[in-house]
């Protein structure tokens, strides 16, 4: 069992939690306030710390069944003995006695170190009013939805990505048509011209993010794109108080494959769009897309989730707690998307017999 680790604040002993307003360690209740800068001296205490205690005894009781602990991790709170049961992919938490923010050192052992992490910019008041904001404006939401539904947990997540730079020799061909028309006295004439199009080069890309937690769906997590890199700073685990952290259980080689679509998709697309116009149409045949070098960095993303529970279904919407793009998927009202469509039918119907009658009147 792993102890809980976290920081204290040097004017009266309580947590310390990272403010994204401030961009700054603070202290909830004396308000005191710590430059990033002094994030490393807090780390190097940490570790200190750290290797001076001794580690807690599991408490005696009856035995687990087989399997039962499987996933599980029991820690306890150093400010006041309390108990924390969390995942195995769980790095930072809050304790749920005391409240002060904690966070999991022992679940990054044996685990690469992350590389970057993009501080939190927008507190869980901006994402709570981007998900009213979310829901103004749906025509095919049912109306009780914003009323009887109602948010089950609001959370901040440092998301684990792998991030992957490369440089790639790419070669396609397209097929390309131009059409040129023109008439006499006596008929019109299109002529169409086919072309064979070669374009290629050497591309270079950086920070390609790939989504380094199961629990996290990729598309979710891809529809928040992009995030700011130039905001990256040098990770130090006081960004994590105060916030829920994962650990990356897809590993960099496991996330290959999906950063090799990325990377084909992108290239093709930076290609194509070298094409000029006055193609009528350009349609590919060929590309050769290899990998010259590529290299791999472990960054946090901030990310707020919030799950809602509607007719006994569970609805999931992310925010990027950096930017403040709000993604999502809503219930559709059967019977108003039902309306919907009988008003389209019957606009087309009766813009259908207008027509007849004025045909049968004319004729």
């Amino acid at each position: 069992m792993a102890d809980l680790m976290e920081y204290k604040c040097p004017c009266c002993g309580a947590g310390l939690v990272f403010n994204s307003a401030l961009q700054k360690m603070k202290c909830d209740y004396c308000d005191s306030e710590f430059d990033m800068e002094t994030l490393k001296a807090y780390d190097e205490a940490l570790k200190k710390a750290e290797a001076k205690e001794p580690e807690v005894e599991a408490p005696t009781g009856s035995e687990w069944k087989f399997g039962e602990q499987d996933g599980i991790r029991v820690y306890s709170c150093q400010s006041c003995g309390g108990e924390v049961l969390g995942d195995e992919t769980l790095a930072a938490s809050a304790c749920p006695f005391c409240g002060n923010p904690v966070i999991m050192k022992q679940q990054f052992a044996g685990d690469l170190r992350p590389n970057l992490v993009i501080p939190f910019k927008l507190d869980k008041a901006a994402a709570k009013a981007a998900f009213e904001k979310h829901l103004t404006g749906k025509k095919l939401l049912p109306k009780v939805f914003r009323s009887e539904n109602h948010i089950d947990e609001i959370k901040g997540v440092y998301v684990p990505f792998w991030l992957f730079d490369a440089d790639v020799d790419a070669t396609v061909r397209y097929h390309g048509t131009k059409t040129r028309a023109w008439s006499d006295l006596k008929y019109n004439y299109t002529e169409t011209s086919h072309y064979s199009i070669l374009r290629g080069g050497t591309l270079g890309f950086s920070n390609i993010p790939v989504d380094g937690s199961k629990k996290m769906d990729d598309t979710l997590m891809e529809s928040l794109e992009p995030f700011n890199m130039r905001e990256a700073v040098d990770f130090q685990t006081a960004y994590l108080s105060g916030y829920f952290a994962d650990r990356y259980d897809v590993s960099a080689d496991e996330s290959i494959p999906r950063a090799n679509e990325r990377l084909r998709v992108s290239t093709e697309n930076a290609i194509r769009s070298t094409v000029s116009a006055g193609y009528v149409s350009v349609t590919p045949e060929s590309s050769n897309i290899k990998t010259l070098e590529s290299t791999s960095k472990y960054a946090l993303f901030p990310v707020w989730l919030l799950n809602t529970t509607w007719r006994g279904k569970k609805y999931t919407f992310a925010m990027n707690g950096q930017t403040g793009k709000f993604v999502g998927d809503l219930p559709m009202d059967g019977g108003a998307f039902t309306r919907w469509l009988l008003l389209t039918g019957l606009g087309t119907a009766a813009g259908v017999y207008l027509l007849m009658t004025l045909f049968a009147f004319l004729f």
